[in-house]
């Protein structure tokens, strides 16, 4: 018996300016078995993965792999790229995941291709020349210090299925806000997209137990209805299949429901601090801020070259987070008109 667990959660939740990116990672655990808890990654891959970077020294340093806040650097860093961390986890997993191809991704474009990430068709994030990727180091180191991953996922029997990241525009967003009156709501999008992934690709058991964690959304402790909409009603026209939906747990503790119809199962699990108890949450964390940082690196440097351009502006970057995000809109006010104030401010 196997157990697969897609790890799902969010970076961008509460800025002014950039898209909502949220990330998902599946692992797979050869040797499970039913009845038992699910798998501790870390400590099956322990010889190539920690939790601290304070852990990833030595001759051969391990990876870090834990909630994106806690790994991505200040922006200022002097000594090392702010996203050393979270490209050395994203890219290493992604040498090993299930079809990947054989080099990394040579640049900011192909990487989003890769992940399935669709940035809004603005110029802000379209006409800006893609960056090369690694950004804090060199494919080559990333290539070779991610040997060991690759032997330790080998050793523990543990398959990595694949990573992926799908990028709320502004324009969907304020749109989802706008319709729905929430903007956890815009979430809810990207999460219903890999529950119907998931349900469809490995909810039949054949590769293994299929399990799907993200931390908890805001305050809430009732997904039931959330689940039956994106698992039914919004499912493909392609789809055949008509999942019902059923309550195994709602506490402080966690949610946790299962997703079934006559040939597929799935047991759906919302929890805080998901990403600190599961592995795959915690690489789906990366994933998705690692994603953001790169659109928000575009958005940067379009603005940048404009105000460059215009000779008259002073314009330093930002991460669209609210107060900085303010300062910014303020010193950009001149090279802005109304419609790109509308198009690039989130309402929620």
């Amino acid at each position: 018996m196997a157990l697969i667990l897609l790890g799902i959660d969010e970076a961008g939740y509460g800025p002014l300016l950039g898209p909502l990116s949220v990330g998902a990672a599946a692992l797979r655990a050869g040797n499970w078995s039913d009845g038992d808890p699910a798998p501790d990654f870390w400590k099956l891959l322990s010889k190539a993965v920690c939790k601290e970077p304070r852990e990833a020294k030595g001759a051969n340093p391990r990876i870090p792999v834990a909630d994106s806040k806690k790994l991505k650097l200040a922006n200022s860093v002097t000594t090392r790229h702010p996203l050393v961390h979270l490209e050395r986890a994203v890219l290493s997993f992604m040498r090993f995941a299930e079809g990947a191809a054989p080099d990394l991704p040579a640049d900011d474009a192909a990487l989003f291709e890769v992940l399935g990430v669709e940035l809004e068709r603005r110029p802000w994030y379209q006409e800006v020349k893609p960056v090369s990727v690694p950004v804090g180091s060199t494919a080559q180191s990333i290539a070779i210090g991610s040997n060991p991953l690759g032997a330790a996922l080998e050793a523990a029997s543990v398959d990595c299925l694949g990573l992926w990241c799908r990028a709320i525009g502004e324009t969907r967003f304020n749109s989802v806000v706008g319709e729905t009156g929430s903007k956890a709501e815009a979430t809810v999008v990207a999460i219903g997209e890999y529950l119907r992934m998931a349900f469809e690709k490995w909810g039949s058991g054949e590769r293994g137990d299929l399990r799907v964690v993200c931390d908890r959304q805001g305050g809430r402790t009732d997904y039931g209805p959330m689940l039956a909409r994106e698992c039914r009603s919004r499912a493909d026209a392609s789809s055949r299949w008509t999942a019902a939906v059923k309550v195994l747990e709602e506490s402080d503790r966690c949610c946790r429901y299962e997703v079934h119809d006559r040939t597929r199962r799935m047991v759906v699990t919302f929890m805080p601090e998901a990403e600190s108890a599961h592995m795959s949450v915690a690489l789906a964390s990366m994933v998705a801020k690692f994603v953001r940082e790169l659109a928000m690196a575009r958005f940067n440097r379009y603005w940048c070259s404009r105000a460059i351009e215009s000779a008259k502006i002073d314009l330093k970057p930002t991460a669209g987070y609210r107060q900085d995000a303010a300062r910014w809109l303020e010193d950009a006010r001149d090279l802005l008109t109304p419609d790109d104030r509308r198009a690039l401010i989130r309402n929620a």
